[in-house]
């Protein structure tokens, strides 16, 4: 995907931005709007929209450091902003941030600070509060921007597949119930294996890790009381669904208890249920989750 006339549209953007030596999201706004730039969504393209959202912001990100100048700086911050806040998506791709970015946007801060322009650290406190920033801990000295979101797009969409893939199985074992079949047959579903918690519980850990992380170089530079509940919140996705599979259990034995079965009694049912009809089930559920 050719993304050089966006890119080029965000240099001039930036670049009439600091012609005049300007420091403020007022000038940034008033340049975005004169160039009437929110029109640069219509012409994104029909698929890849997350490659698009995070080149873009990429792109205003790698303004940033402090080879450019504090105008040129700050354009880069303001742009960042813009695009996120003017994006037509719904909900709003966020901006993915490693902690080399974070380290940037830091600096950037403080240099805006010792100029007297308070509203650098103030609009960055505010993405902060509003939970824009997808934290990451690959920099990006250390992989393309296409790398990055490629890895982005690839964890979001296996994590569709499973929970796509989840939902079909759980139909089809509900479909086989409905058509008579032995209930038992299914009570021994482990659902921590169907949902793969350990795959999940670890990718939330990690997420959990790079947001304190990054909470905690903010407050370096900024005051983060307001949003340092963020890093504090000691639930995790991981934790939730475990306890979910938990609770399946739990329900299982009350109706072994109920019921008088147990899952030995079960197993055996099984064992003779597939003698009968498991050839069958099995390559029933094979095409089924071939399809996907």
């Amino acid at each position: 995907m050719d993304l050089s006339s966006f890119k080029l549209d965000i240099d001039e953007l930036i670049n009439e931005f600091a012609e005049g030596e300007s420091a403020t999201l007022v000038d940034m706004k008033r340049v975005w709007l004169s160039r009437k730039f929110s029109y640069i969504y219509e012409a994104r393209p029909s698929s890849n929209l997350v490659f698009f959202m995070q080149s873009l912001y990429a792109h205003s990100i790698s303004y940033m450091p402090d080879t450019a100048s504090l105008s040129h700086r700050l354009g880069g911050l303001y742009c960042l902003y813009c695009l996120y806040e003017t994006q037509p998506f719904k909900p709003p791709f966020k901006i993915y941030l490693s902690l080399g970015d974070l380290k940037t946007l830091k600096d950037l801060a403080a240099n805006a600070n010792e100029k007297g322009i308070k509203v650098a650290s103030a609009l960055i406190k505010r993405m902060l509060d509003r939970k824009i920033f997808l934290f990451g801990f690959v920099d990006i000295n250390e992989s393309s921007a296409r790398e990055r979101v490629n890895d982005l797009a690839d964890l979001q969409n296996a994590r569709i597949q499973v929970a796509y893939n989840n939902t079909l199985f759980l139909l089809f074992l509900l479909n086989r119930l409905l058509a008579n079949s032995r209930i038992e047959h299914f009570l021994h579903m482990d659902m921590g294996m169907e949902l793969d918690l350990k795959g999940l519980s670890k990718i939330s850990a990690e997420y959990a890790k790079a947001k304190k992380l990054a909470i905690e170089e903010a407050s370096k530079v900024m005051d983060v009381q307001d949003i340092k509940h963020v890093s504090e919140d000691k639930t995790i996705i991981g934790d939730v669904v475990n306890k979910s599979a938990d609770d399946w259990n739990a329900q299982k034995e009350v109706f072994y208890r109920k019921t008088g079965l147990n899952q030995h009694h079960t197993a055996e049912h099984q064992q003779d249920y597939n003698e009968d009809s498991g050839d069958d089930f099995n390559l029933e559920l094979e095409q089924l989750l071939s399809q996907t």
